[in-house]
């Protein structure tokens, strides 16, 4: 095993031991409290994020562990769900999709809102226009929005939103992910990089919330809605009874 392999190891590991430490002594607490709240309440979790990013919505809406209220919004929603052909997502212009600050509207609109969901918004960067877009629009309609981001790469670029706005200037609560300007932490080359962190350490705060989030749920009394693995005896039935409570509003597209 090379010194290199080591080395990522040892960015990645005290990345996610900053994350726990700054856990424990009480940052993610809001934003647990205000995703039980809205759960509490009927609410959903609406999770957004574009390239790399999708996976951390991936990783909030649908997995085993996982809350049962949690849906995901994508882009190839404006196609499966809404008027745009399929041209618009070919892979020549995914990141030209990914930076229409227009689209907002149109994943909003096409997604199964209700006004008790509460959002939460995946960006490394935080400033292409259909984050900051979507982020503004679903403040404009009332739900709270919390960003998972880099927040030392996205002061270090400029802003790309009509607004002058980046996503942790809308967001309700912020939440860094500990990711460094580029997001590869080994330089191999000449200006080249490697060992990205951000999907790491996104699924990893993606996973603290839940579990914060369960924690308040059975602490104030309540049922949390978990999914089960369905490799288990009665996973399927358990699912499907916690799905049937929200029938119409969970979409997990391929």
């Amino acid at each position: 095993m090379s010194d290199l392999i080591v080395d990522y190891s040892r960015e990645v590991f005290t990345r996610l031991e900053a994350l726990t430490a700054w856990a424990q002594a009480g940052g993610l607490d809001a934003a647990a409290a205000a995703v039980a709240d809205s759960v509490a309440a009927g609410g959903v979790v609406q999770a957004f994020g574009t390239g790399h990013s999708e996976a951390f919505a991936m990783e909030i809406a649908g997995r085993a562990g996982g809350l049962v209220p949690t849906s995901k919004i994508a882009l190839r929603d404006l196609v499966l769900h809404g008027r745009r052909g399929v041209g618009a997502l070919d892979s020549s212009r995914g990141s030209v999709l990914e930076r229409e600050d227009g689209i907002a509207e149109e994943l909003y609109d096409g997604a199964p809102v209700d006004p008790r969901d509460i959002f939460i918004i995946a960006s490394n960067s935080g400033v292409n226009g259909s984050i900051v877009g979507l982020a503004l629009t679903a403040k404009a309609h009332g739900h709270t929005v919390i960003a998972v981001t880099s927040l030392e790469h996205t002061h270090a670029v400029e802003a790309k939103h009509p607004s002058g706005m980046r996503l942790c200037d809308v967001a309700d609560i912020v939440i860094d992910n500990r990711a460094p300007f580029g997001d590869t932490t080994l330089e191999v080359t000449d200006g080249g990089g490697v060992g990205a962190v951000s999907s790491i350490t996104a699924a990893y705060i993606a996973q603290l919330l839940t579990i914060e989030t369960v924690r308040l749920l059975v602490t104030a009394g309540k049922e949390p809605p978990i999914y089960i693995s369905a490799n288990i005896p009665g996973g399927d039935e358990h699912n499907t009874a916690l799905v049937d409570r929200y029938a119409g509003r969970l979409r997990r597209d391929a």
